[in-house]
């Protein structure tokens, strides 16, 4: 059944729907019903899928040669493979699996047909429901849910108007939403129409789903229209643009899809790798129909190391392409790792340092200082009379080489009587290696106890300097400021990866600079055996993690795991060098 007929067959007609201003509409999220005695809608996110296809490459020579990767905190997937170690330990389960297990068990569980229903039939399944209430809208979602055939929700819709006389807005959306999803284009046609002729405009729900459907059809065009009317109201989203952008790129519409790409970055949104996906990807089979396109695809990539944004794996496998495919130029790629030193693998050149420029940690050093150790919460952490104090004191101290978090590095062991004697083995291989030590600790570690040890204190104060905060004090400001006001050479020891202190920093550019720069300073205990003086630490980077690039090559860190934390970094690279260039 066609679904004009379906919305035709009402008893009565729908009021008109009268609004003070299309804002307040957009708003209300799927609120406008046909009838008077109407549910708030709900916008339907949109699924999101993601490329299946099987990784055939060879493992890389790092492993092949026999070599270990090195550990690291910032390495990429470690949080979430220590998340997971610790969950099988403790025989739980991860944080993020027990909102889905209350969700379902919220969730009032129909059953819907395996074939489309007459009206009598649903009548009946609906009187034999337990709580009818709004069995419309619970029938559609978990017809959605299945992935349904389309011609299911038909039926539902017929029963639906011959019962009430009218179809809701927030039932069509849910309608919407099944077409969208299983590519049932000619009903989502019917849809659009239907929408288009019975309310004033369309909330961002139902929006976002016609641009998406549109997109893969030949009236593609009609999504940029319908992106306009979003932009009189509000910001579409960087998925909104993508979709449009990937159609127009699709159609060689080069023109449509740049002025786009750039309009996104002109409102300080970051484009989806999607919308990078399918430029580089036109890229390859339009090289000469759009001018400076090769200026454009490169500003991407200029553009993800000033944002510090790493390709997804098949975004890399399609600029590797791309460069591969570029007339006279002679490019070649190859998937790579770096050494310790930071040289990559596949063509031997020395990647860019971490160390921080002299204005680049001086810019850094400031707004630590402003942001961080100054900022508005600053007596929260301390007082006035002891962070002066402290001020004092290592101004008479010389420029130390390492500053040790004493109670984070004292707590790494579990069996509490070993912290003196773990934090008196990480002090005494610093000062092996005749390096000017702080260590920052609390009062109470001064009082001789089971924990800490009379003599193991006693001997950390023999080799390096020491300074006790009040117990209620927290001394990451301390760690923070010893380590700047010494130098930027001098490094850190504490397992604490800053991330509340980072969030402090007021714009994006210093956070990415001193995510750089603790990444270079920060010393991680990868193993301690108090007693035996056996201490070794996680090697630091000597190499920056980012999109870089010289006269004959490229360097591209790149994901090949979704399992990467915002603080931690990929581990592969792309290897673009050009012999046109050499």
């Amino acid at each position: 059944m066609n679904l004009w007929s379906i919305f035709k067959i009402r008893r009565t007609p729908a009021p008109v729907l009268h609004h003070r201003h299309l804002k307040w509409l957009v708003l209300q999220s799927a609120r406008c019903l046909c009838s008077r005695k109407s549910a708030p809608g709900v916008q339907k996110n949109e699924r999101r899928h993601r490329d299946g296809t099987a990784d055939n490459r060879k493992k890389p020579h790092f492993f092949v040669d026999g070599l270990k990767p090195p550990r690291s905190v910032f390495a990429a997937g470690t949080a979430k493979r220590t998340a997971e170690l610790m969950r099988r330990k403790a025989g739980g389960v991860l944080e993020d699996e027990e909102p889905e297990r209350r969700s379902k068990a919220k969730e009032v569980k129909l059953q819907p047909p395996d074939r489309p229903l007459s009206v009598e039939d649903w009548r009946q399944l609906k009187e034999s429901v337990k709580s009818p209430t709004r069995f419309d809208h619970q029938m559609m979602a978990g017809l959605i849910k299945a992935e349904a055939d389309v011609d299911i929700a038909k039926s539902l819709l017929s029963f639906v108007a011959s019962e009430t006389g009218t179809l809701s807005y927030e039932l069509l959306l849910k309608y919407l939403s099944l077409c969208v999803m299983g590519g049932h284009d000619s009903e989502m046609f019917d849809v659009y129409d239907i929408m288009r002729g019975s309310f004033p405009s369309l909330d961002t729900g139902a929006s976002s789903l016609f641009i998406k459907a549109f997109c893969r059809t030949p009236r593609w065009r009609e999504a940029v229209e319908i992106l306009q009317d979003m932009k009189k109201v509000i910001t579409p989203s960087t998925r909104n643009y993508g979709d449009v952008i990937a159609a127009a790129a699709l159609n060689n519409d080069l023109s449509t899809a740049w002025t786009l790409h750039d309009e996104i970055v002109d409102k300080g949104l970051s484009p989806n790798q999607q919308t990078w996906d399918s430029l580089f990807n036109a890229g390859r089979h339009l090289e000469s129909s759009f001018p400076n396109q090769q200026e454009k695809l490169l500003s991407i990539l200029h553009y993800m190391r000033d944002n510090q944004i790493y390709p997804q794996q098949k975004l890399a496998s399609n600029i590797k392409t791309w460069f591969e495919s570029l007339p006279g130029q002679n490019w070649r790629g190859r998937w790579t790792q770096a050494t310790q030193n930071g040289v990559c693998r596949g063509c031997g050149k020395t990647l860019e340092p971490i160390q921080l420029p002299g204005e680049e940690y001086r810019a850094l050093k400031e707004r630590v200082m402003t942001d961080i150790i100054q900022g508005s919460d600053v007596f929260k952490k301390t007082t006035p009379e002891e962070l002066e104090a402290f001020k004092a004191f290592v101004k008479k101290k010389p420029a130390f080489d390492v500053v040790v978090d004493g109670l984070n590095v004292a707590k790494m062991q579990q069996d509490k009587r070993k912290q003196s004697s773990t934090l008196l083995a990480v002090v005494s291989e610093l000062n092996r290696q005749n390096l000017t030590i702080l260590v920052l600790g609390r009062k109470h570690m001064q009082r001789p106890s089971l924990w800490w040890d009379r003599n193991d204190m006693n001997l950390i104060r023999q080799k390096a300097h020491c300074f006790f905060t009040e117990n209620i004090s927290e001394d990451d400001p301390f760690l923070l400021y010893a380590t700047m006001h010494s130098g930027n050479h001098c490094r850190f020891v504490s397992k604490d990866l800053m991330r509340d202190h980072k969030a402090c920093l007021r714009d994006s550019l210093t956070r990415r600079l001193f995510f750089k720069w603790q990444r270079g300073h920060q010393m991680v205990v990868d193993v301690c055996v108090a007693g035996r003086g056996k201490v070794t630490f996680q090697p630091v980077l000597r190499y920056d993690t980012i999109v870089q690039t010289t006269e004959d090559s490229w360097h591209i860190p790149y994901d090949d795991t979704e399992d990467r934390s915002s603080y931690e970094v990929p581990q592969k690279w792309l290897c673009l060098s050009s012999s046109d260039h050499s």
